[in-house]
């Protein structure tokens, strides 16, 4: 079979699901946006987003440039890790290609990201102006403006992946595609929820816990910057996040498959093209399950969006085995593979909802025991955050022992169904994305809703579609760190595959010191990556914090509401802490591998790799379970409970709640694309550090 065949239909599937993203864009745009206040509200938040990804992608964009430069030199020394001589297909310096994929990857990355932002700032007035007029309306339109950015992620990737493959033939082509994306990803991303959680918690504490001031009033200071937040690190950061961890997967085991291939043990254009076909039936079923995302006047939008998951599930997975039926040739390892990790990503993706979920007993009971002060509170909270990784890690290793058995029985390498595992729980994330997009475009709803005087009615409808969303911001964290515990094995075993071509076979035995030097350095870096991006969060809280009070405290007729505070003295302050704060976690992400690389040799860059895995799934399901319990504890009392607003047992949950946001937004999610970034930066130089390393 001609298999070129497709990468054309990669090509053609991106262009289709970017042309449906499009479509619904200026479709959201056509809505009614509001009132003049309304509209005045909603202009502050998007000159605020803008202004702050001007900045980023700015300081992002030189950063690229510098590294694709370093790329052009390393990889002018040596050839690619994977692709012999015969069947390199460019006529440029391997160094150039890479360099020019780095970048490409960078952009498209950065474009998925600035077009959902770009529709979320248009979505979030026109939901709240829904919501005056019925539950199902503003649902739609919120849901419909997050699609834009799960149908555009998806689009871009597959696109970009199949035309670079298409033109190199280099699975190396598409790696340095893949750590472009991934290395502006994760800055972005940990950017912007440095800069969503400085003033999600200045607003909390000054707002809610001094003075009394509802969430959202207009009197306080931060109010503008904290919204602006919800689109730069909920919308355009982890649009980011997760086109990532999408490539990542996809790359993994595009390396496998080509590596293996040279040793004969698999079809050499049949599995290295695979993940691609994958990805094109994700889309196509995402494409497909977002249509039957409804919910009816005063229906449940999170049962809505849970049905809408389950059912794309289903379309991919007969479309799986349409495929086996279609190509004989097709082992069905990959489809069994890809089965389970559909099923797991799901079973995972429920596991956090009961943990997060205000139906179920966790959020229920860190509610009840808020009655009794805030260190109940935070102590129950982390004990269910840390209960919760034990389903979600019997989850993953359930995926990845049945894809390797099952590969293994029907005549593949273990590893690469484990990768294929990966690629199946991705595979859908055109409507994983779409549903986690709908929770920050309908907490700006809220926020316009309160700061425009639009009324009870809709601030109510506004607080249902909320609490959806903020479910389904658990569920999609839960699936995108599972998903990068199944990438970055796949990518551990695609960096040992590249070191044994080059003579060096990765033998990882705690029987080496330099193998446990390696393993306690990875292992201290998730961790260490964490402090450092939620003390940025604190210290650039503290210092929004003196400013709303140095405002409040100068103008007394801010509090009055008789004069508007300085916004945009805030939204200021919180983009310059994001900004400087990106320093230290982009060297650990970038400089550690090579420093353990270079320094102790490959051996300990696999420990480091072993050790920065096992910690960075643990943390990173620990922060996100456990803040987004704290978040809806508090959302749970707000909604009448034990005292309701106003109460000691609120003001306790808001305590949580200040601790879970930097665990839930910055650091938590930012874990899984660490792990990934550094094992590709390993991956991508694995070829020089198996001959320069300096302890041999």
């Amino acid at each position: 079979m001609n298999f070129n065949i497709w990468l054309y239909i990669g090509i053609i599937g991106g262009v289709i699901s970017i042309g449906v993203a499009l479509y619904l864009f200026f479709w959201v745009r056509k809505q009614d946006p509001g009132s003049a206040r309304a509209q005045e509200v909603a202009k502050w938040i998007k000159d605020g987003a803008a202004a702050y990804l001007k900045k980023l992608y700015t300081a992002l964009g030189i950063l690229a440039f510098i590294l694709s430069v370093i790329i052009a030199l390393v990889f002018s020394l040596t050839k690619s890790g994977i692709t012999p001589e015969a069947t390199y297909a460019s006529t440029l310096p391997l160094g150039v290609v890479m360099a020019i994929c780095f970048l490409f990857g960078a952009i498209c990355s950065a474009s998925a990201g600035l077009l959902g932002m770009s529709v979320a700032v248009e979505a979030n007035v026109r939901t709240a102006t829904a919501a005056k007029t019925n539950l199902s309306s503003a649902f739609r339109l919120s849901f419909y403006a997050g699609a834009v950015l799960g149908l555009a992620m998806v689009g871009v990737a597959v696109l970009g992946m199949s035309l670079i493959y298409l033109i190199t033939r280099d699975a190396q082509a598409v790696l340095g595609f893949s750590f472009g994306a991934s290395t502006l990803a994760l800055l972005a991303k940990a950017g912007g929820g440095i800069y969503t959680k400085t003033a999600d918690i200045a607003a909390d504490l000054v707002g809610k816990i001094e003075l009394g001031i509802p969430e959202d009033d207009p009197r306080n200071p931060a109010v503008v910057a904290d919204n602006v937040g919800d689109n730069v690190g909920d919308v355009a950061g982890m649009g980011a996040d997760i086109f990532d961890s999408y490539v990542a997967a996809a790359v993994a085991v595009m390396l496998l498959g080509a590596s293996f291939s040279l040793r004969g043990k698999l079809d050499p254009i049949l599995y290295t093209v695979l993940p691609l076909i994958i990805c094109i039936l994700g889309t196509a079923a995402s494409l497909i399950g977002i249509q039957f995302v409804r919910v009816k006047d005063e229906g449940d939008p999170g049962a809505a969006l849970n049905r809408g998951t389950i059912i794309t599930c289903l379309i991919f997975i007969l479309m799986m085995l349409g495929l086996k039926f279609s190509f004989a040739e097709l082992n069905w390892g990959v489809v069994w593979s890809a089965v389970a990790g559909i099923i797991a990503g799901v079973v995972i993706g429920f596991t956090s909802d009961y943990f997060t979920n205000d139906k179920y007993k966790p959020v229920q009971e860190t509610s009840r025991v808020s009655t009794s002060g805030s260190a109940i509170t935070i102590i129950t909270g982390f004990s269910y955050g840390l209960i919760s990784i034990v389903p979600s890690v019997i989850g993953i290793v359930t995926a990845t022992l049945v894809a390797y058995f099952v590969s293994q029985a029907n005549g593949l390498p273990g590893i690469y169904g484990i990768g294929i595992a990966a690629v199946g729980m991705l595979s859908i994330s055109g409507m994983i994305v779409s549903a986690d997009a709908y929770g920050p475009i309908v907490d700006n709803a809220r926020g316009i809703a309160q700061m425009a005087g639009m009324g009870d009615e809709v601030i109510e409808r506004a607080d249902t579609l909320d609490s959806a969303g903020n479910t389904a911001k658990a569920i999609t964290k839960g699936f995108s760190i599972s998903a990068a515990a199944l990438t970055v094995l796949a990518l551990f075993a695609a960096f040992s595959e590249v070191m044994a071509l080059h003579g060096v076979e990765i033998q990882i035995s705690l029987r080496n010191p330099l193998v446990v030097a390696g393993v306690f350095l990875g292992a201290m870096t998730p961790p260490f990556f964490s402090a450092l991006t939620m003390l940025a969060v604190t210290h650039g809280a503290f210092d929004m914090i003196e400013e709303i009070r140095a405002q409040f405290k100068a103008n007394p007729n801010i509090l009055a509401g008789k004069e508007n505070p300085d916004y945009a003295r805030c939204v200021s302050l919180a983009a310059h802490g994001a900004l400087t704060s990106l320093i230290g976690p982009a060297f650990l992400a970038v400089g550690m591998p090579l420093v353990v690389g270079f320094i102790f040799g490959p051996e300990a860059l696999g420990g480091f790799l072993g050790g920065s895995i096992f910690t960075g799934v643990i943390f990173a399901l620990l922060m996100s379970n456990a803040g987004g319990l704290w978040d809806n504890a508090k959302k749970y009392i707000e909604s009448g409970k034990f005292g309701g607003p106003g109460s000691e047992a609120h003001k306790a949950a808001i305590v949580g709640d200040t601790v879970g946001d930097p665990f839930k937004d910055t650091a938590g999610p930012s874990l899984n694309t660490l792990i990934t970034v550094m094992s590709l930066v390993s991956s991508l130089f694995a070829p020089i550090i198996a001959v320069v390393h300096l302890i041999r």
